[in-house]
């Protein structure tokens, strides 16, 4: 009898779980089907192509996986996940490993660090003269900015994560505007229904809404999808080897800016080579320099007594022992750190990172860079 009430009771539970999915908004729903972010994500989106028709591999250094990683650093990496390590110095593999079941040819999630990419594609616009300046109003390239508070806010202001923008930047939660954005099918709906909580440029508020917006304004300014435009101005001119995936919201729509950028630990570090070049590759200067200098120093908010010391132009910037390190960044350890002083350039991409932070920076970015520098002795 006990059995039977059980039974019933499971039955029961099972019908009004499937009455309230069925009610879900499609986000929510695909939230509790998925439920959690994943770095092969990409496998169940529609996706624009990055195409890289113009592959220059990299060469090796002559001290190639020469130099073995200490038993509590490896552990550190198994800790989290890692599904790849890797180094180049001096335009050179330096140091390459890979890890459960990954290899140099498999794409993943970028996650958040498709921000940093987005902002190398703003200084290219820029410079070929679609965007005036850091300086111009959203409004200009946006419609449902050019009214009320919203006309105040400036492309620098979205750059620096200073907006003023409402937004729910929580990643657990099934109903959150994030997740809609990750999950849903209507990102232009999500920016045109914006509101602002504060004046823009006098406080840093990391809220991913910010890219997009970005890519709204890419988008507007050049009259092309930001994977086209990167394909062009971007993956081709750095000698990618891979064709990369960017995630739409739907077939034919718009690129999850503020992630989702799928591409091997090779070519993104060609990333963190153009930004170590100042912006150069080879004889071509792909991003003007003097946006890859202002995008990784520390922000300076119009409206701010103090500089931001952890963030710049979508990039972040570590203070290790002394050293400014700008890098790259995404919600499961995906990490690309340009070492100046080192002229090496670090990957790390893998399923998870610390829960804990140490002045803005997830602890186990600390490992990584302390990993490197061993490395690079």
């Amino acid at each position: 009898m006990i059995l039977k009430k059980i039974g019933g009771f499971g039955i029961l539970l099972f019908i009004v779980l499937g009455v309230i999915y069925f009610f879900l908004p499609n986000y929510a729903q695909k939230a509790f089907l998925h439920l959690t972010a994943d770095i092969d994500d990409y496998k169940i989106f529609e996706n624009r192509t990055i195409a890289a028709s113009n592959p220059k591999t990299w060469g090796e250094s002559t001290l190639y996986n020469q130099y073995e990683m200490g038993q509590t650093y490896k552990e550190e990496l198994e800790r989290y996940e890692t599904t790849a390590f890797l180094i180049v110095k001096d335009t050179a593999l330096y140091y390459e490993k890979y890890f459960l079941g990954y290899n140099e040819n498999e794409i993943s999630n970028s996650f958040s660090a498709a921000k940093s990419i987005v902002s190398l594609l703003i200084g290219i616009a820029i410079e070929e003269g679609k965007i005036k300046s850091v300086f111009q109003p959203v409004g200009d390239f946006v419609e449902s900015f050019r009214e009320g508070e919203k006309s105040k806010i400036l492309i620098k202001d979205v750059l620096t994560m200073s907006s003023g923008i409402r937004w729910d930047e929580a990643y657990l939660s099934p109903f959150s505007k994030t997740t809609n954005a990750y999950y849903g099918d209507d990102l232009k709906k999500l920016i045109s229904e914006l509101e602002v909580d504060n004046n823009p440029a006098e406080e840093f508020a990391y809220k991913s809404i910010n890219t997009q917006v970005l890519a709204e304004v890419l988008e507007s300014a050049t009259g092309q999808s930001i994977s086209d435009y990167a394909t062009n101005r971007l993956w081709r001119k750095i000698g990618a080897e891979t064709d990369a995936l960017w995630s739409l919201d739907k077939e034919g729509g718009m690129e999850k800016a503020f992630c989702c950028f799928n591409s091997t630990a090779r070519d993104f570090a060609r990333i963190g080579q153009l930004v170590l070049n100042k912006g150069k590759w080879d004889e071509e200067q792909v991003v003007p320099s003097e946006y890859i200098e202002m995008a990784t120093q520390p922000a300076q908010l119009m409206n701010a007594k103090e500089t931001v010391p952890h963030y710049g132009y979508q990039w972040w910037i570590l203070d290790y022992k002394g050293r400014q390190i700008p890098y790259a960044r995404g919600i499961l350890g995906q990490y690309i750190f340009v070492l100046e002083d080192k002229t090496a350039v670090v990957v790390r991409l893998g399923k998870s990172r610390s829960k804990f932070y140490t002045d803005q920076h997830p602890n186990d970015v600390y490992t990584y860079v302390e990993v490197a520098y061993e490395l690079l002795k």
